[in-house]
């Protein structure tokens, strides 16, 4: 269509400068026919108002002679409560927006091990890491992850590929940290679990009042699957309890673990070394009356019975991807190692 439209202009252009008069005549037939047709007055054009209705002209009063009031915007003081697609006319706004609900007030300060991991940790932590290449330098090949079967057997066609050899986990893949990977936390959770309270829910209460008050978090509590007898464990039984911490509370919690807790447990070696999932996530264990040296506790020693005080298991996540650059990350923050450590 395009070129067809262009063709004719063209054609059209090539013939006025051909034939200047006979196009002229023809132009001024034409334009006087436009102009018969053409209406004296825009459709659009409004009549101006007259000085009368502009002197009478006030909407506080005719508000005020209203009986009953205009029905006001459903989303005018707060945003719709559901998301319905990017197509709906009322959007919620962005969660920076203090009329959003979803907007949270802060940060107003940096916990102080926040603050040391930015200023001091993070740099120290890429020099600690970093791994030079000199210029010219070609990685080796390395073979496939996953390894497919091979050989004569006709048991081999189309079968799934196999794991790496020494074992079938498959681990993250190890990217040179640099100042866009620098191995950070991203949270802790919290996991207790006392059978008792299958008999006794009073000691699932106190066991969730605990890690509520030294986490700062709602916990979740949890029933058993199914029916173990070796455990004691009866189906459909709550006796587990869970907090996962991040961002502020997070830090709160380490501060607390590494400067008030971890020093005055007595004969207290550390982490072991073959902690890990092999993903960057370490975890270890704390006892009831480790657990009851957390200051929310201790000043509150009455409330909580010294023999329903739960142990609970810490699991610190990174955003490392492998144990070494989470043990480099949490030594760095005070959380010492033994024993032989395993990547």
């Amino acid at each position: 269509m395009a070129r067809r439209e262009l063709a004719s202009a063209l054609g059209k252009r090539l013939w006025r400068e051909a034939c200047p008069r006979i196009y002229l005549r023809r132009s001024v037939t034409t334009q006087s026919a436009a102009e018969e047709d053409l209406e004296p007055s825009s459709s659009l054009s409004a009549p101006l108002a007259s000085d009368d209705a502009l002197a009478n002209y006030d909407p506080v009063a005719q508000a005020r002679r209203r009986e009953t009031e205009l029905p006001a915007s459903r989303y005018k003081f707060r945003p719709p409560k559901y998301y319905r697609g990017p197509l709906h006319p009322h959007q919620p706004p962005p969660p920076s927006d203090p009329s959003s609900r979803l907007f949270v007030p802060g940060p107003f300060t940096l916990p102080r091990l926040e603050q040391a991991y930015q200023s001091t940790i993070a740099s120290d932590l890429m020099t600690l890491a970093y791994t030079h290449f000199p210029p010219g330098y070609r990685a080796p090949l390395k073979g496939p992850r996953l390894r497919p079967w091979e050989g004569p057997s006709p048991y081999y066609k189309n079968r799934p590929v196999r794991g790496p050899r020494g074992g079938d986990v498959l681990h993250l893949l190890k990217r040179p940290i640099t100042f866009r990977n620098v191995p950070k936390l991203e949270g802790v959770t919290l996991h207790t679990m006392v059978p008792q309270a299958q008999d006794d829910s009073a000691y699932l209460h106190i066991a969730g009042m605990v890690l509520q008050a030294i986490s700062n978090v709602r916990v979740t509590t949890h029933a058993s699957r199914k029916s173990v007898a070796g455990f004691g464990l009866r189906e459909g039984k709550f006796i587990a309890a869970t907090a996962t911490m991040k961002g502020e509370d997070m830090y709160h919690f380490l501060g607390k673990c590494i400067d008030v807790v971890l020093p005055r447990i007595k004969d207290w070696k550390g982490v072991r070394g073959s902690s890990g999932d092999s993903s960057g996530n370490i975890s270890f264990g704390l006892s009831g009356e480790s657990v009851a040296l957390f200051p929310e506790v201790e000043v509150n020693y009455d409330m909580y019975p010294p023999r329903m005080i739960p142990g609970c298991h810490v699991t610190i996540h990174t955003s490392a991807t492998n144990d070494r650059d989470a043990r480099l990350l949490l030594s760095s923050i005070g959380i010492p190692f033994y024993g032989k450590q395993i990547n």
